[in-house]
Protein backbone atom coordinates (compact mmCIF):
# COMPACT_ATOMS: atom_id res chain seq x y z
CA UNK A 1 0.00 0.00 0.00
CA UNK A 2 1.27 3.44 -0.88
CA UNK A 3 1.28 5.92 1.98
CA UNK A 4 0.12 9.49 1.48
CA UNK A 5 2.54 12.31 2.17
CA UNK A 6 0.74 13.12 5.42
CA UNK A 7 0.94 9.51 6.59
CA UNK A 8 4.63 9.32 5.67
CA UNK A 9 5.57 12.23 7.90
CA UNK A 10 4.04 10.66 11.00
CA UNK A 11 6.30 7.61 11.16
CA UNK A 12 9.50 8.60 9.30
CA UNK A 13 12.13 10.69 11.08
CA UNK A 14 15.34 12.22 9.72
CA UNK A 15 18.50 11.11 11.57
CA UNK A 16 22.03 12.49 11.16
CA UNK A 17 24.65 9.75 10.70
CA UNK A 18 28.23 9.76 11.97
CA UNK A 19 29.49 10.96 8.56
CA UNK A 20 27.12 13.93 8.66
CA UNK A 21 24.74 12.57 6.03
CA UNK A 22 21.07 11.92 6.70
CA UNK A 23 19.24 8.65 6.95
CA UNK A 24 15.61 7.99 7.78
CA UNK A 25 14.17 6.04 10.67
CA UNK A 26 10.92 4.10 10.23
CA UNK A 27 9.32 4.18 13.67
CA UNK A 28 6.69 1.61 12.73
CA UNK A 29 9.37 -0.93 11.74
CA UNK A 30 12.09 0.21 14.17
CA UNK A 31 14.42 0.29 11.17
CA UNK A 32 16.82 2.78 9.57
CA UNK A 33 17.12 3.24 5.81
CA UNK A 34 20.94 3.25 6.02
CA UNK A 35 23.74 2.56 8.46
CA UNK A 36 23.83 5.15 11.24
CA UNK A 37 27.61 5.21 10.75
CA UNK A 38 27.04 6.91 7.41
CA UNK A 39 24.41 6.83 4.68
CA UNK A 40 26.62 8.29 1.95
CA UNK A 41 29.73 6.36 2.98
CA UNK A 42 27.78 3.07 3.11
CA UNK A 43 26.17 3.63 -0.28
CA UNK A 44 29.48 4.53 -1.90
CA UNK A 45 31.28 1.56 -0.36
CA UNK A 46 28.75 -1.14 -1.18
CA UNK A 47 26.84 -0.06 -4.27
CA UNK A 48 29.09 2.43 -6.06
CA UNK A 49 32.61 1.16 -5.42
CA UNK A 50 31.88 -2.58 -5.40
CA UNK A 51 29.13 -2.41 -8.00
CA UNK A 52 29.08 0.51 -10.40
CA UNK A 53 32.85 1.13 -10.45
CA UNK A 54 33.50 -2.61 -10.62
CA UNK A 55 31.51 -2.84 -13.86
CA UNK A 56 31.84 0.57 -15.49
CA UNK A 57 35.27 0.05 -17.09
CA UNK A 58 33.69 -2.72 -19.18
CA UNK A 59 30.66 -0.80 -20.47
CA UNK A 60 29.52 2.36 -22.24
CA UNK A 61 25.93 1.69 -21.11
CA UNK A 62 24.69 -0.02 -17.94
CA UNK A 63 21.19 -1.18 -17.03
CA UNK A 64 20.63 -0.87 -13.28
CA UNK A 65 17.83 -2.19 -11.06
CA UNK A 66 17.42 -1.01 -7.48
CA UNK A 67 15.16 -2.91 -5.10
CA UNK A 68 14.28 -0.36 -2.42
CA UNK A 69 14.58 3.07 -4.07
CA UNK A 70 14.07 4.81 -0.71
CA UNK A 71 15.72 8.23 -0.44
CA UNK A 72 17.12 8.06 -3.97
CA UNK A 73 20.67 8.17 -2.60
CA UNK A 74 21.97 5.23 -4.64
CA UNK A 75 20.42 6.66 -7.80
CA UNK A 76 21.88 10.10 -7.05
CA UNK A 77 25.42 8.78 -6.53
CA UNK A 78 25.15 6.61 -9.64
CA UNK A 79 24.01 9.61 -11.69
CA UNK A 80 27.00 11.66 -10.53
CA UNK A 81 29.39 8.83 -11.46
CA UNK A 82 27.72 8.43 -14.86
CA UNK A 83 28.17 12.14 -15.55
CA UNK A 84 31.87 11.98 -14.63
CA UNK A 85 32.53 8.91 -16.77
CA UNK A 86 30.02 9.76 -19.52
CA UNK A 87 28.44 6.33 -19.29
CA UNK A 88 24.76 5.94 -20.18
CA UNK A 89 22.74 4.56 -17.26
CA UNK A 90 19.23 3.14 -17.61
CA UNK A 91 18.10 3.06 -13.98
CA UNK A 92 14.99 1.32 -12.71
CA UNK A 93 14.04 1.73 -9.04
CA UNK A 94 11.27 -0.24 -7.34
CA UNK A 95 9.59 1.15 -4.21
CA UNK A 96 6.28 0.86 -2.36
CA UNK A 97 6.63 3.80 0.06
CA UNK A 98 6.98 7.18 -1.63
CA UNK A 99 8.54 9.83 0.59
CA UNK A 100 6.87 13.18 1.14
CA UNK A 101 8.21 16.33 -0.48
CA UNK A 102 8.77 17.70 3.03
CA UNK A 103 11.15 14.88 3.94
CA UNK A 104 12.98 14.92 0.60
CA UNK A 105 13.58 18.67 0.83
CA UNK A 106 15.39 18.21 4.15
CA UNK A 107 17.82 15.47 3.02
CA UNK A 108 21.32 16.92 2.89
CA UNK A 109 23.02 14.73 0.27
CA UNK A 110 23.51 17.48 -2.35
CA UNK A 111 25.07 19.80 0.23
CA UNK A 112 27.55 17.15 1.36
CA UNK A 113 28.56 16.05 -2.13
CA UNK A 114 30.41 18.83 -3.88
CA UNK A 115 29.56 18.11 -7.50
CA UNK A 116 28.38 20.40 -10.25
CA UNK A 117 24.58 20.57 -10.49
CA UNK A 118 24.22 18.16 -7.54
CA UNK A 119 21.16 19.91 -6.10
CA UNK A 120 19.43 20.12 -9.47
CA UNK A 121 20.10 16.45 -10.17
CA UNK A 122 18.80 15.34 -6.77
CA UNK A 123 15.65 17.40 -7.18
CA UNK A 124 15.12 16.09 -10.70
CA UNK A 125 15.34 12.51 -9.46
CA UNK A 126 12.57 13.13 -6.96
CA UNK A 127 10.46 15.41 -9.15
CA UNK A 128 10.38 12.90 -11.99
CA UNK A 129 7.10 11.06 -12.51
CA UNK A 130 6.58 7.58 -11.16
CA UNK A 131 5.95 4.70 -13.55
CA UNK A 132 7.42 6.64 -16.46
CA UNK A 133 10.86 6.77 -18.04
CA UNK A 134 12.49 10.20 -17.57
CA UNK A 135 15.77 11.57 -18.96
CA UNK A 136 17.38 13.25 -15.95
CA UNK A 137 20.47 13.96 -18.05
CA UNK A 138 21.89 12.65 -21.34
CA UNK A 139 23.70 9.98 -19.32
CA UNK A 140 21.00 9.04 -16.81
CA UNK A 141 17.51 7.81 -17.61
CA UNK A 142 15.31 6.97 -14.62
CA UNK A 143 12.20 4.83 -14.32
CA UNK A 144 10.77 4.80 -10.79
CA UNK A 145 8.25 2.00 -10.28
CA UNK A 146 5.64 2.21 -7.53
CA UNK A 147 5.21 -1.49 -6.86
CA UNK A 148 6.34 -4.43 -4.82
CA UNK A 149 9.20 -6.27 -6.46
CA UNK A 150 7.03 -9.40 -6.23
CA UNK A 151 4.47 -7.75 -8.50
CA UNK A 152 6.88 -6.01 -10.87
CA UNK A 153 7.35 -7.25 -14.41
CA UNK A 154 11.07 -7.48 -15.16
CA UNK A 155 12.59 -8.11 -18.61
CA UNK A 156 14.66 -11.26 -19.05
CA UNK A 157 18.43 -11.03 -19.51
CA UNK A 158 18.48 -7.23 -19.21
CA UNK A 159 20.15 -5.87 -16.08
CA UNK A 160 23.90 -5.53 -15.68
CA UNK A 161 23.79 -4.37 -12.07
CA UNK A 162 21.32 -4.87 -9.22
CA UNK A 163 21.34 -2.88 -5.99
CA UNK A 164 19.41 -5.02 -3.51
CA UNK A 165 18.72 -2.44 -0.80
CA UNK A 166 15.53 -3.66 0.84
CA UNK A 167 14.97 -3.41 4.58
CA UNK A 168 16.77 -6.07 6.62
CA UNK A 169 15.69 -9.73 6.40
CA UNK A 170 14.28 -9.58 9.92
CA UNK A 171 11.96 -6.76 8.80
CA UNK A 172 11.12 -7.74 5.21
CA UNK A 173 11.70 -11.48 5.18
CA UNK A 174 9.41 -11.89 2.16
CA UNK A 175 11.96 -10.12 -0.07
CA UNK A 176 15.02 -12.18 0.84
CA UNK A 177 13.77 -15.45 -0.59
CA UNK A 178 14.72 -17.95 -3.24
CA UNK A 179 11.67 -16.87 -5.25
CA UNK A 180 12.68 -13.20 -5.33
CA UNK A 181 16.33 -13.95 -6.08
CA UNK A 182 15.29 -16.35 -8.84
CA UNK A 183 13.22 -13.58 -10.41
CA UNK A 184 16.18 -11.19 -10.25
CA UNK A 185 18.58 -13.84 -11.59
CA UNK A 186 16.35 -14.38 -14.62
CA UNK A 187 16.26 -10.61 -15.29
CA UNK A 188 20.06 -10.28 -15.23
CA UNK A 189 22.62 -10.79 -18.00
CA UNK A 190 25.45 -13.29 -17.72
CA UNK A 191 28.38 -11.87 -15.70
CA UNK A 192 26.12 -9.21 -14.17
CA UNK A 193 26.34 -8.52 -10.43
CA UNK A 194 24.01 -8.00 -7.49
CA UNK A 195 25.13 -6.10 -4.40
CA UNK A 196 23.60 -6.31 -0.95
CA UNK A 197 24.68 -5.30 2.53
CA UNK A 198 23.38 -8.51 4.13
CA UNK A 199 25.64 -11.50 4.77
CA UNK A 200 23.12 -13.60 6.69
CA UNK A 201 23.34 -17.34 6.18
CA UNK A 202 19.78 -17.61 4.89
CA UNK A 203 20.48 -14.87 2.33
CA UNK A 204 23.65 -16.56 1.10
CA UNK A 205 21.90 -19.92 0.80
CA UNK A 206 18.98 -18.40 -1.13
CA UNK A 207 21.32 -16.61 -3.56
CA UNK A 208 23.44 -19.73 -4.12
CA UNK A 209 20.37 -21.90 -4.64
CA UNK A 210 19.29 -19.95 -7.74
CA UNK A 211 22.76 -19.96 -9.31
CA UNK A 212 24.68 -16.91 -8.05
CA UNK A 213 28.38 -17.10 -7.21
CA UNK A 214 29.14 -15.16 -4.02
CA UNK A 215 31.99 -13.00 -2.79
CA UNK A 216 32.20 -11.67 0.75
CA UNK A 217 33.83 -8.24 0.69
CA UNK A 218 35.04 -6.04 3.58
CA UNK A 219 32.21 -3.84 4.76
CA UNK A 220 31.99 -0.11 5.48
CA UNK A 221 32.37 1.28 8.99
CA UNK A 222 30.21 -0.66 11.44
CA UNK A 223 29.80 -3.70 9.17
CA UNK A 224 32.29 -6.52 8.81
CA UNK A 225 31.24 -7.87 5.41
CA UNK A 226 28.77 -7.53 2.55
CA UNK A 227 27.95 -9.59 -0.54
CA UNK A 228 28.62 -9.32 -4.25
CA UNK A 229 26.74 -11.98 -6.19
CA UNK A 230 27.62 -12.74 -9.82
CA UNK A 231 25.45 -14.51 -12.38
Amino acid sequence: MTMTEKENTTFIKIIECDDGSHTLFREDLDEHYHSVFGAVSESRHIFINAGYKFLSPKFSEINVLEVGFGTGLNAFLTLLEAEKGQIRINYRGVETIKLSDEIISKLNYPELIHAEDAKDYFNSIHNSSWNKNTAISPYFHLHKIESKIEDSSLPDNYFDLVYFDAFAPDVQAELWTKEIFSKLYKSMKNESVLLTYSCKGDVKRALKSVGFSLEKLPGPKGKREFLRATK
